[in-house]
Formats: structure tokens, sequence, C-alpha cells
């Protein structure tokens, strides 16, 4: 049975859907109205609150926090200032991916890592010979994303010190909200402009109030899950157990993916002595994965006339999917569509695909199942780089 995040109590009396979903033993809001329109248009086009509080966060401390957690992640933690976050993977020793997520260098030797699935027993059992505490904070510190064009401006106008307006992407710095200590990092799941705001568990209330407040003025509005995954698919954001299967849940070899292979391969530094899984990737590395995650623009005229062939109007679904269909090539299936959806903003059906590497080269056109009428058809489909959407807001300073 889910139980409510540190903000439930503000997130539920918006809720009119009463369309919620798990995420990791709490609830979380789908969407807040009837559809979620209003919502990803506030991360597209203002502000969006989102309750993230539901990831798994972990605290890392101790005179070998830095040595730990470059034997885990294939980055080099060295090249990290204190102050700076960066997105990675981890991997096993097959080289294959566990999760990814984001670590945050709070001091020296003072770590804040965040995780989609359980990872403290993997940390542990990586972590033995070492001075190193691996707490589990994840009910101890609550999270709000604030995503969106005038989410910079917000800030400047709920936080006491820091400095918002100059602060860099994947930077943090330390400021007040409504008197509540809170460290705000430029990152987010949207491919925005974005922060992420991390709290006292207790205190959260206190911030999305005062957020609330001064972002009536910026047009605010909280926002879920579906509006979420359409903005994170524009930007070309994988998901675990979506776009991608941990290693540790995979039942066969097929599902299991390297980081070369999710479009991570820059994360992978082979210059680092020893991580975990160094050996399998340095050789995939040599040889190339065997497949790559490329974006997928579909062919709308595609669409539209196999739904006129059916004598209606042409359809798309109000929610991104999660449901993986084929993609094939001169009737060859080369690889499949994990993640679909209609973009508002680019007015186009767009798709994250694994394709095998041989038919993956932008420009490539290939064809992507589609079902009407409980008849499968093929429409249309090119490949391109991804992401789809990556405005110049998303790393710019000063904002205000």
């Amino acid at each position: 049975m889910p139980i409510g995040t540190a903000v439930h109590d503000r997130t539920s009396k918006l809720c009119e859907s009463m369309n919620y979903r798990e995420w990791s033993g709490f609830y979380a809001v789908s969407v807040y109205e009837m559809h979620h329109d209003h919502e990803y248009n506030a991360i597209r086009n203002a502000c969006a609150m989102i309750d993230v509080s539901p990831l798994y966060k972990y605290r890392i401390t101790g005179s070998d926090a830095t040595k730990f957690v470059n034997r885990v992640i294939t980055r080099d933690i060295n090249k990290v200032k204190v102050g700076q976050v960066i997105y990675c993977c981890w991997c096993d020793e097959q080289g294959k991916v566990i999760d990814d997520g984001t670590i945050s260098r709070l001091e020296e030797n003072v770590y804040r890592w965040t995780a989609a699935d359980p990872s403290i027993r993997w940390f542990h059992q990586n972590a033995l010979g070492l001075d190193v505490k691996i707490e589990d904070i994840s009910t101890e510190v609550a999270a709000i994303a604030l995503q969106g064009p005038t989410s910079g401006r917000l800030l400047l106008k709920a936080a006491e010190g820091g400095d918002v307006a100059n602060l860099k992407y994947f930077r943090l710095t330390h400021a007040a909200i409504a008197g509540v200590p809170v460290d705000i990092s430029r990152t987010g799941y949207t491919g925005d402009l974005g922060y992420e705001i991390w709290m006292p568990w207790k205190d959260a209330p206190r911030v999305w109030d005062a957020l609330m407040e001064h972002g009536r003025q910026f047009d605010v509005h909280a926002a879920g899950m579906l509006a979420l995954d359409v903005a994170r698919i524009e930007a070309g954001l994988i998901m675990i157990e979506v776009d991608y299967t941990s290693s540790k849940r995979a039942l066969i070899e097929s599902q299991k993916y390297s980081p070369y292979e999710l479009g991570l391969g820059k994360m992978v530094d082979l210059k680092k002595e020893h991580f975990i899984g160094r050996q399998a990737l340095a050789e995939e590395h040599k040889r190339g994965p065997k497949r790559l995650l490329m974006g997928l623009d579909v062919n709308w005229d595609d669409v539209e006339r196999i739904y006129d062939s059916f004598g209606l109007g042409p359809q798309v679904q109000s929610t991104a999917s999660r449901t993986a269909v084929p993609v094939y090539r001169g009737g060859l299936q080369v690889g499949k569509a994990t993640s679909t959806t209609w973009s508002p903003t680019l007015k186009k059906m767009v798709a994250l695909a694994s394709l095998a590497r041989e038919h993956a080269a932008a420009g490539t056109e290939l064809q992507m199942e589609l079902t009407v009428e409980a008849v499968r058809h093929k429409v249309r489909a090119v490949v391109r780089e991804l992401p789809f959407f990556n405005p110049a807001r998303k790393m710019a300073t000063p904002i205000g």
C-alpha cells in the first residue's frame, strides 16, 4: 500500500482527477486535472512544480567516499568539483547498466546520490574494505522539481541567499525558502530550464506553499507524471524499465543494455584505472555497440492515411506510450520503439528507439508498427539524433 510523500497533503488537495500511481512505495500524482495539457504547457511555457520526493536518495560520507563513488560509477568523480552535479550510470561486471541517476558533490567527501531503484545493497557490497558510510536518506530529504521558462524568475523571488541568477547548468547552491535551508540544483528531467530543490522532509510543505505563493505571477502549476513523461521523451531522456531494463532485473541477455547502447557512452571514462564493468566496456568500446538509442520522427501523413482507410479521423494517444513496438527496415525487424508521444511543442509524433547499429544512422528511413482497429500497420519513421527539443534557455546564464 503506497503512502504519501512529504507534500502529499498539498498535492492531494490539488488532484481533481484522483489519478495516482505508485512510485517507490509512494503515491505520485499522474495528472491533476482530467487531462495533462495545462501541466505540460506549464513545463514548456511557464513554470511547473513536480513532487519528485519518491526518488531513492543516499548520502555518502567518509574518508574513502570519493574512492567508493569512483569504484561504482563509469564517470570520473575526481573531475567533479564541490557544488557540481553529474548525471551518471553504474554497471555490473559485464558492463551492463544497473541504474542511472545524479550525484551531487556537497563537500570534498560528501555526496548525495539519487537512483530510480533501491541501490543500497549494491553500494554496501562494493564498499567492503573502505572507510565509507552509506545512508538511505530517501525519507529524510524531500525534493521538488521546478521546471519551465519562468522557474528561474520564481526562484529569484522565493529564495533567500544563494546566487540563483548565475547558477550554471548542473551546479548547485545553498539557500533558504520560507526560512527552510535548501539545496537548489540546476537539474531536471524535462530538458528545459529547471531546478530541483532539496530540503528536510518535514519542512517540505512550507517550501511548497512559498513556491506556490511566489509562483502566482509566474503562472505556476503543479504537474504530474503524465506531463513529465511527454517532456522527458522530447528531451531524449531515458526511463528505467521502459527504455532499458536494469541488469539486476533482466531475465535474458537481450534485456540488458550497456551505456554505449543507451546513448551514455560519453559517461564512460576508460582512463580511470578501475571501476565495475571497466574491462567489458573497454572491449565493447573497441568493437562498437550492437545497438544504439536514437530518435524517430514518425511520418504523420502515413498515420492519417491509415486512419482514413478505416473512415476515421487521425487519432493520437493522449498520453505517452511506454509499450515497445517493432521497428522494421525492408521487412526485417531492426529494433523497437520504447517510448512514443505526440509532441505538442514540435507538432509531430516522436519516439525513442533501440536500433541495430547498422540501421541507426541519422536520416535512415525505417517503418514503425502502428495498430489501428486491432490491425497492425507500418508507418514510415526517419532516424534522428537526440534530443528532439533542446532550447537555449536550458543552459543559459544569467537568469532574470
